[in-house]
């Protein structure tokens, strides 16, 4: 039987020689999970009028994707350093392409909602297996190249996204509407499939455990149990059942944690490594992250719901006001890793504190400005403020935090933060989408104005927690505070 390049697994001594053809082809397919959110949260108050969504339903078209995608993301990674990245990276594209036809062919929420789940679990079985691949197929500076444009792809997707939504919604491409911005998806799908068919190779590490698959299963079931509650309580008026629900959830979190600490299954790879989380640094690190994500996501949903809703902004329009944000991110980001180099957590401290700036910016013109349509011009200056504390804060985090991470735990531990970030997200649409529509009965302006003090206020509390991370980044020492 012949082996071809394609499957033939990379060596030390000689290295797969079409990698870069290999990751530009991996690259354009995490894409597809990089663009997913943003682009589709122009969208949403187009979705909500043509499928007379409920208010929790808007929040669910966020947070079932994120939890879908937070619930999977680590066992995925294991599987694939276990059994082979290529077949899971080409069933991952192939079922992400499927799911993003559900989606542009669903004719209800609950359908809409479904499909999103699945197009979570897909993107978590598809995005380890490009970075994992990164690790095997490129040494040296040409690692270092790699991952350096993958982040600047992976940012440069947001402020995409945010166009791309507006312009396929108001396009209107034959009469598909918001339906376009899942639509996209499938072209993408089919042809990165063919490529990865041909050119990705297969990899996986020698040494890699057993995925804890009953332990995946416990926290997907415990993330939800959190995040369902938080998202139908309003509307059923806080029950009884949604608190139990609640406490359940937080209960299975903690109770794996506890149990893998004490579990001695020799080979099986732990879903939340004990021993990094008895590091304070990489416990306040992971916290940091997921507030951000709560803060950043929460703010996202209704900020497009009160610019198209309340300020009847097109989604073209919205999209190029958020654009703002962007900006400011590419503003910081590429000094932002050298900078924490020699100022470590006072530069992400500094981050915060500019997000919650550009927050606050962004909720006094609105406040100042409640009986009149704001405009956009008073609310690009917060924006672009925020968007470069994004860039000082999110683009060194991993790499501070991980700088008191012993180095056989660097892998676990951005996997658990990958998931924080995902749950963070969810957590933020139920959170500050419940605030937003408790007061969208006075008004989209009442409503925003109420729900920014919860938006600013995690990002104040994130340059709180910043004081606890480690003064340095890359430091040669795995503990260093």
């Amino acid at each position: 039987m012949t082996t071809t390049l394609a499957t033939a697994p990379p060596t030390e001594a000689d290295p797969y020689p079409r990698r870069w053809a290999a990751a530009v082809v991996m690259m354009i397919a995490a894409l597809m999970d990089l663009l997913d959110v943003t682009i589709v949260n122009v969208a949403i108050p187009s979705i909500g009028r043509d499928l007379h969504a409920s208010q929790s339903d808007l929040q669910w078209l966020v947070s079932a994707y994120l939890l879908a995608f937070g619930a999977t993301l680590i066992v995925s990674g294991h599987l694939g350093d276990r059994f082979g990245r290529r077949g899971l990276f080409l069933a991952g594209t192939a079922g992400f392409g499927l799911a993003s036809l559900g989606c542009g062919l669903a004719q209800s929420p609950g359908q809409l909602i479904a499909a999103r789940a699945v197009q979570g679990v897909l993107a978590a079985v598809l995005v380890p297996q490009v970075l994992g691949s990164f690790r095997t197929l490129f040494r040296g500076k040409e690692r270092g190249a790699a991952f350096g444009v993958y982040g600047a792809v992976a940012g440069f997707a947001s402020a995409v996204g945010l166009l791309l939504g507006g312009l396929l919604t108001d396009a209107d491409l034959f009469g598909w509407g918001w339906r376009s911005v899942f639509l996209v998806n499938v072209p993408v799908a089919v042809a990165t499939l063919a490529a990865g068919l041909v050119l990705v190779p297969s990899t996986k590490e020698r040494s890699a455990g057993r995925p804890d698959v009953l332990g995946s299963l416990v926290l997907a079931a415990g993330l939800v149990a959190i995040v369902l509650p938080l998202v139908q309580g309003r509307e059923n008026g806080w029950p009884l059942w949604g608190w139990v629900c609640l406490a359940a959830g937080v209960c299975a979190v903690a109770g794996l944690g506890v149990f893998e600490a004490r579990r001695r299954a020799a080979g099986t790879v732990p879903l939340l490594p004990a021993r990094a989380f008895r590091l304070p640094a990489f416990s306040v690190g992971v916290l940091v992250q997921l507030l951000f994500s709560v803060g950043m996501q929460g703010f996202f949903l209704v900020f497009a719901l009160w610019l198209q809703g309340g300020e009847r902004y097109t989604p073209m329009q919205a999209g190029v006001v958020t654009v703002a944000f962007s900006v400011g991110g590419f503003l910081t980001a590429p000094a932002a890793d050298g900078l924490a180099v020699r100022f470590g957590r006072l530069v992400l401290g500094a981050g915060a504190l500019m997000m919650a700036g550009g927050c606050g910016w962004v909720w006094a013109a609105v406040t100042g400005a409640s009986t009149t349509h704001t405009g956009a011009w008073p609310l690009v200056p917060g924006l672009v403020i925020a968007g470069a504390g994004l860039g000082c804060l999110v683009v060194p985090l991993v790499n501070v935090v991980l700088s008191a991470v012993p180095g056989d735990l660097a892998g676990g531990a951005s996997g658990i933060f990958s998931t924080a970030q995902q749950f963070g997200g969810a957590l933020g649409a139920a959170v500050v989408g419940t605030v937003f529509f408790d007061h969208a009965g006075t008004g989209l302006t009442d409503a925003l104005t109420a729900a920014m003090p919860w938006v600013t206020g995690t990002f104040v509390v994130c340059a709180v927690l910043c004081a606890a991370l480690p003064r340095r980044a890359m430091s040669s020492s795995p503990a260093g505070a």
